[in-house]
């Protein structure tokens, strides 16, 4: 006698229907989310905090930015604020940090002020490193950093020496009391320095940086005097500029 065979039951189908509608309610979903979250405070910029500006105004930093509060946080691109904030001449470099929800933090750091400089219309104004004039905080910092004297804003030379002036530490800066241009066929970016410490020194822009050691160890060690640092270096004391005019003069009388 056969046997039955028992007879096999089909799989059921997967409702594929179904699938596709859960998908694309989630889809709405997230569709919905997202438009109430974006249109809502919590994804806009809500404070903009500014620090390290001196000479550069905080709504000067904040224009050139290109933001403002109720922008849209997620639109915010650090690296072009801070690109747009380092074309500002008084700038020097620039942080910008996003902290969520909404809060921009920029922290700026400007060229340092290597000297001052009396302005054509009377007032002292601080100059950076890179050349750039600003507006004098107070008269104190006058202390601390020479003044440029007898300059011409295109003077390349100038530019050159601010530059230079960057490069000296603050403790040697703060000897240097004026400097003036003194230009000469084989040096044209000469210049004459008048130091606190009671010393005339005559040497060259270009020749600044390597001869500011060698100039902080006359002063240290010597009375004060008249200093050349070009090609050669010398060194002659006012004591004795004043007795050597004291011996011609008693020469004339008695001739």
């Amino acid at each position: 006698m056969s046997e039955l065979v028992p007879v096999l039951k089909e799989p059921e189908r997967k409702r594929k229907g179904s699938r596709k509608l859960l998908t694309v309610l989630f889809l709405l979903f997230v569709i919905l989310l997202s438009v109430l979250f974006f249109n809502s405070s919590i994804s806009k910029i809500t404070t903009i905090t500014i620090e390290g500006a001196q000479y550069i105004s905080k709504s000067d930093i904040q224009a050139a930015t290109g933001i403002a509060a109720g922008d849209a946080y997620f639109g915010v691109s650090e690296s072009k604020v801070e690109s747009r904030l380092t074309a500002l001449k008084p700038i020097q470099e620039a942080v910008v940090a996003k902290s969520f929800p909404g809060n921009v933090k920029i922290t700026v750091k400007e060229f340092p002020i290597v000297a001052f400089e009396l302005s054509a219309s009377g007032e002292m104004t601080a100059i950076m490193s890179n050349g750039t004039n600003v507006s004098a905080l107070s008269d104190e910092f006058l202390m601390d950093k020479p003044v440029l004297s007898g300059w011409k804003q295109d003077d390349p030379n100038r530019a050159e020496l601010t530059k230079q002036l960057g490069k000296i530490s603050e403790k040697q800066l703060s000897d240097l009391s004026e400097i003036i241009p003194y230009p000469s066929k084989a040096y044209p970016d000469r210049i004459k320095i008048y130091t606190r410490t009671k010393f005339e020194v005559t040497t060259a822009v270009s020749l600044l940086a390597e001869k500011i050691e060698a100039l902080n160890a006359v002063i240290e060690t010597q009375e004060p005097g008249k200093i050349t640092m070009l090609l050669a270096d010398t060194y002659v004391p006012f004591i004795s500029n004043a007795t050597e005019n004291m011996e011609s003069d008693q020469k004339e009388t008695t001739q």
